[in-house]
This record gives structure tokens, C-alpha cells and sequence, in this order.
């Protein structure tokens, strides 16, 4: 309780200038099912955007999904933001491979210079995620989950190794300060990063030992994205207006632009809520066939309900996802 209350209390208190955050960076693991959607893009340019203005340091970049291209695509977008040396990891042993059927990884990677050039290059994310939680102060460090809950799952259920002592539900335990999950559909339903792999997201939902924050499909379903990045002339050879650009105009439901379900969690992640949600707390369930479900009576769990306008946080995101890389911009 004592925990979720002090998630509660610091979500309500944003962060006020580069110079401040720069006090107090978020150490932040990224994990994403890159290869189906896009809002991926966008939320690891937040992510790089938010790194660029000294609020959060971007300890590793993980993917859940199999995908080919994963590990080189996330390493395209951490190069092109001025960090190369970011660590990959991919999901390793069975899990999903839903691809990228409107084929925006394939052009960044064909464009843009990446280091990694396929997921056999890198390690099991597991371990990168242990390496760095191990590496890191206690209580500290937030998980951006905006995919399948594979690795998590994974990471509570990993045993003591050479990188740390403790197996993978103490050391979440101590170096976890909060889990943000783009995740669900609130109160109950079907939502695709649950249901896809509902036997992860069961385990999670049931050990995770922090609070978790979720943001639901019913906020970014409401904030679309992308048409001011691909109308801005100004910007040019830009892999996160290359993908919009792509895929876009491939999708009749987004011709207003794309719906902006992962930025919405690196956003609260990282800016805290209540500028634009309230929270309401109790525990996520999940049934075995992927169904999620809001218990009221539960705790230690929050998700975020809609008070301001979506207009005003895809504003936000629009502004966000134009960010240029700090590094580019002092050539």
C-alpha cells in the first residue's frame, strides 16, 4: 500500500525544466513488441525526445516480439537519436513473430545506420534487463512496457546469475521503483498486448511486486498522430516521419492520423498523469484467453481515466514525436 501510495504522490508532480530533471533523471527500460504497429515509433521518439531534455536516462531497449527486424530497427532509432551504445535485447525462445506488414522497419533499416544487424547480434533481453536493473540504485528505475508482458514475465521467473544474486522477483523488487504497461481495455475486454501472449500477462498481473500504471486502448484510441511530422517540410531524412509517412496512408481508420495508444505511456511515464488523467486503483486480471478485467476491490494497481481533452495530450505528442536529435542539431 505504502508503494502505491508513493507512486501516487510523485505522478502528481511534474517535472518543471531540463535544468531540474537533470537532478533527477528516470532510469528507464523500454520494452516494446516492435514490428506490428507503429505507435512504437512514436513512443521511443518521446523517449529520445524527454533523454534529449535531461529528464530520463534510456538504460536499455528491449523487444518482446521475434520480429526479424526488431533488434536492428531499435538500434537505427537509438543511433539516429545520438545514442548507438543504448543495449538491445530481443526475446529469446518461444514467443510471438507478428511481423510488419506495412513494412516501415524495413525502409529504416535500409536508410539509416544501425550497428545491429539482426537479433542473433544480440542477447536474450532478459539479460539486458538484468544487467541494468543490477547495475542500478534500489527503488529507481522504471519499466515502460508498450508490448507483450513475455519479458517480464521472463525477467521475475529468471534465476540468480553472474550479473546478480538475487533471482528475477527480488531483484525487480529492489531496483523497481514502477511498471507503466500500454495495456488493456478498461474496465474489461479484449486488448492486443494482453491477449496475444495471455499466459505472460496472467504471471505479471499476479507476481509483478511494484505498482503498475496502466494506460488503456480507450485513451490513445481517442489521440491521433503523425499529420503535422509528415506535413513539416522542415524535416527531412527523418526515420519516425519515414515510418508515419509509410504506413499512414496504408490504413483508411487513420487517415486523421495514427492512434497514439504506447506515446500515452511513455508520457505518464515519464511526466507523471495529472496534468491530463485522474487514476483509478485496484488490480488488472487476465483470463486465459487473453480477456482483461478490472477488479475495483483489488490494489496495487492503477490505470489512468481520461479528464482533459485527448486533443491536448495529441497535441503534446505531435510536438513531441518532431523532436531532432540533440546531436544533429550541433552539427
Amino acid at each position: 500500500m505504502m508503494k502505491l501510495i508513493t507512486l501516487l504522490m510523485v505522478a502528481t508532480l511534474p517535472l518543471t525544466s531540463p535544468s531540474a530533471a537533470a537532478q533527477q533523471k528516470i532510469p528507464i527500460l523500454f520494452d516494446t513488441d516492435f514490428g506490428p504497429d507503429y505507435d512504437d515509433v512514436g513512443a521511443i521518439a518521446l523517449l529520445h525526445a524527454f533523454a534529449d531534455s535531461g529528464y530520463v536516462d534510456i538504460l536499455a531497449t528491449g523487444a518482446s516480439s521475434k520480429y526479424e527486424n526488431a533488434a536492428a530497427a531499435l538500434c537505427a532509432f537509438n543511433t539516429y537519436f545520438g545514442r548507438p551504445d543504448v543495449p538491445v535485447g530481443v526475446v529469446k525462445g518461444k514467443a510471438l513473430d507478428l511481423g510488419d506488414w506495412q513494412h516501415w522497419s524495413d525502409s529504416v533499416i535500409a536508410n539509416y545506420p544501425h550497428r545491429i544487424k539482426s537479433n542473433d547480434e544480440v542477447p536474450d533481453a532478459v539479460e539486458v534487463y538484468r544487467r541494468a536493473l543490477s547495475e542500478q540504485r534500489d527503488f529507481s528505475v522504471t519499466i515502460i512496457t508498450v508490448g507483450f508482458f513475455t519479458n517480464m514475465a521472463h525477467l521475475l521467473q529468471s534465476p540468480p546469475d553472474n550479473l546478480s544474486p538475487l533471482n528475477g522477483m527480488e531483484l525487480v523488487k529492489r531496483k523497481v521503483r514502477h511498471l507503466v504497461s500500454m495495456a488493456g481495455r478498461m474496465p474489461s475486454g479484449f486488448e492486443f498486448n494482453v491477449s496475444k501472449d495471455p499466459s505472460s500477462s496472467r504471471y505479471v498481473f499476479k507476481y509483478w511486486p511494484t505498482p503498475i500504471l496502466f494506460s488503456g486502448f480507450e485513451i490513445g484510441a481517442k489521440i491521433h498522430c503523425g499529420l503535422p511530422l509528415i506535413h513539416n517540410e522542415a524535416i527531412r531524412h527523418d526515420p519516425v516521419k519515414d515510418v508515419f509517412s509509410i504506413a499512414i496512408p496504408k490504413a483508411p481508420e487513420d487517415s486523421a492520423g495514427r492512434m497514439s495508444w504506447d506515446e500515452t505511456a511513455v508520457l505518464i511515464a515519464v511526466k507523471g498523469w495529472a496534468s491530463w488523467y485522474s487514476v483509478v486503483p485496484g488490480r488488472m486480471r487476465c483470463d486465459e484467453d487473453g480477456k482483461d478485467d478490472w477488479d475495483p476491490a483489488g490494489s496495487g494497481h492503477l490505470y489512468i481515466k481520461e479528464v482533459a481533452p485527448p486533443a491536448e495530450v495529441q497535441a503534446r505528442i505531435d510536438r513531441l514525436i518532431q523532436h531532432q536529435p540533440v546531436y544533429r542539431a550541433a552539427q
